[in-house]
């Protein structure tokens, strides 16, 4: 949110001391931000009551009203007003961004409650200092002396000084209390990797420092929107990293002991081999986020020539799509699907690379069919999501239970729809046939680039033409893109729309074009991008259709006959969604197949 700044003639000398509110809405009354009625409300209202509240606080508590427009100030609105009429920069706390153990040697938590500061940057020249009182400025010189650097103070928002001064202060603490523990330094090469396997030197997973810094590494995860979360081990340090909307982003760097540790202890949890290093192993964590909400986790870890690296994927149900319309279906393709999954029987595949968003895609079309007059039973490798309406069976390879097995012996449990989590041979692929002639609707997925592509695949694999005209129902292929931030985005200066119509070639984008290109702003961490949606290709067989696939299946006449039928290339719900402004093009074209 942008405010009118002052200017420099209309500002009063350098105010000192702490922040008054009385002066701060004299002065938003000043700088037309308030009106003089809206001033006079405010002193009304906040003169009723002493408050021990920071004025900042105080005044975004009282709601006034921008002269503007009419819209209740924030406290993130009035402080970045504030920031313009002091002269120093503003700065939202992005905790992602700040090397705690730097922040934590800079100056004591003690030190940093007093004077309500917080360091968010250190540089080899200068620290990065945010504040909430611009006029209070006697202990910098104390911090340029124990620094030895340059102090730069920026304004940031009272309430997460208050919030990160006490979260980064108490990480550093778990860090360096676990590293007395058990020592900060971990195996530099796959040799000392084995040898501390054997001796299984590591720290406790139950000490509490460790515990409070995975308790940290979740809390953070679930607030700042991540997918997964990356403990990697490297020569000189551990590295964690999130995944958020399809990004890796840097969080932490920290001692490989206490990384080892903190593995130790997620595994503990997960109930798995704590002292096994050398091979892969799986688990699962239930937890709860902030809210209270159930949230679960899937734990995958790796032998590397430096450590044991883990990944958690993260299912949080605010996350999980419930509607097609949340997926990013347009109404035409939305109706077709509709009409596709309501058919008694056949089989519904769901294409796209690792990571495209097919099992999302899949949960939520069996939401929708899993009514209590319906059994609905999935065979999966692994199970991505426990979901408490379905009958879910875990692939065991090692117990030689593999999709094919596992279909088999569904077929024996009076089910109405199967879900096979892949098809990936020939064995699969004919079970999942001879399930849908038996009167059952299977849903599976393959790895293919678009919609036709599965057709010619399952050929390829053996499965004769006259079963696949009999029994294959569609073919849904699909893509995730990054949507742009609703909060920062701006309208492209000269919009071509030439452009857009180069990469649909021979189609064309009818109707209204609105572009927008990404800028960066706090929301979404600078990245002009926050979330994603997807983009889809749906293929309904037609009876034109299986002539083709019985005395033409080539992948151009298979191409021209789905478009001819009503299938959208991905490419162009692309563009569709470029004109629509949600998105970019260049993230369009980066992450679909051209068109042919």
């Amino acid at each position: 949110m942008t405010l009118p700044a002052t200017p420099p003639s209309s500002r009063k000398a350098a105010a000192q001391g702490p922040l008054d509110w009385r002066r701060l809405v004299e002065w938003l009354a000043q700088d037309g931000v308030i009106s003089q009625a809206e001033a006079q409300r405010t002193i009304g209202r906040c003169s009723q009551a002493e408050s021990a509240q920071h004025p900042l606080v105080r005044l975004a508590a009282v709601a006034m009203q921008r002269a503007a427009d009419g819209k209740a100030l924030d406290i993130e609105a009035i402080t970045q007003w504030l920031a313009t009429r002091t002269g120093l920069d503003y700065l939202r706390i992005d905790p992602l961004k700040v090397d705690v153990g730097k922040v934590a040697d800079t100056m004591s938590a003690a030190y940093a409650e007093r004077h309500r500061v917080l360091p968010v940057q250190v540089t080899p020249t200068e620290v990065v200092v945010a504040t909430s009182e611009p006029f209070l400025t006697d202990w910098v010189d104390e911090v340029q002396r124990q620094a030895r650097r340059g102090v730069r103070r920026v304004l940031a928002s009272p309430q997460d000084i208050q919030r990160y001064t006490a979260e980064f202060f108490a990480l550093a603490k778990s860090v360096r209390a676990a590293q007395k523990s058990g020592g900060g330094t971990g195996p530099a090469s796959f040799e000392q990797l084995v040898e501390l396997g054997r001796s299984n030197r590591q720290l406790d997973a139950n000490d509490q420092g460790v515990v409070q810094v995975v308790d940290w590494l979740w809390t953070y995860a679930f607030d700042q929107r991540a997918s997964d979360i990356h403990l990697e081990p490297r020569r000189e340090q551990g590295v964690i990293r999130f995944r958020i909307d399809g990004v890796l982003h840097p969080v932490y760097q920290m001692p490989q002991g206490v990384l080892n540790a903190m593995i130790a202890r997620i595994k503990l949890l997960g109930r798995m081999d704590v002292v096994e290093k050398r091979r892969p192993q799986d688990g699962r964590i239930k937890t709860r986020n902030a809210r209270g909400d159930e949230v679960e986790m899937r734990l995958s870890t790796l032998p590397t020539a430096f450590g044991e690296k883990m990944v958690m994927r993260i299912f949080d149900p605010d996350a999980t799509v419930k509607n097609l319309d949340a997926l990013g279906f347009s109404a035409h393709d939305a109706e077709r699907w509709e009409q596709l999954v309501a058919r008694p029987h056949g089989i519904v595949l769901v294409t796209g690379p690792t990571g495209s968003g097919k099992t999302t895609t899949l949960y939520a079309t069996l939401k929708r069919l899993a009514t209590e007059e319906v059994n609905v039973s999935t065979v999966e490798d692994p199970i991505e999501m426990i979901e408490p309406a379905f009958n879910q069976t875990q692939v065991q390879a090692q117990l030689d239970f593999g999709f094919t097995e596992g279909l088999r012996a569904l077929m024996r449990q009076d089910p109405d729809i199967i879900m096979v989590g892949e098809i990936r041979d020939l064995a699969t692929a004919e079970m999942a046939v001879q399930a849908a002639l038996t009167g059952h609707l299977v849903f599976s997925t393959l790895h293919t680039n678009d919609a036709p592509s599965a057709v010619t695949r399952l050929m390829e694999l053996g499965i004769p033409p006259y079963l696949l005209n009999a029994t294959l129902l569609g073919v849904l292929a699909q893509r995730l893109v990054r949507t742009l931030c609703a909060n920062c985005r701006v309208a492209v200066p000269a919009p071509r729309r030439e452009d857009l119509d180069e990469v649909v070639k021979p189609w064309k984008v009818s109707g209204g074009y609105k572009p927008f290109q990404p800028v960066g702003c706090v929301e979404c961490r600078m990245t002009g991008f926050r979330g994603r949606m997807g983009l889809y290709e749906l293929l309904c067989v037609s009876e034109a259709f299986k002539e083709k696939v019985a005395h033409d299946p080539s992948m151009a006449t298979l191409r021209r006959q789905a478009v001819a039928d009503g299938m959208r290339p991905l490419r162009l719900a692309g563009a569709l969604r470029v004109a629509e402004g949600l998105t970019t093009l260049e993230e369009v074209l980066s992450t679909t197949p051209p068109l042919e």
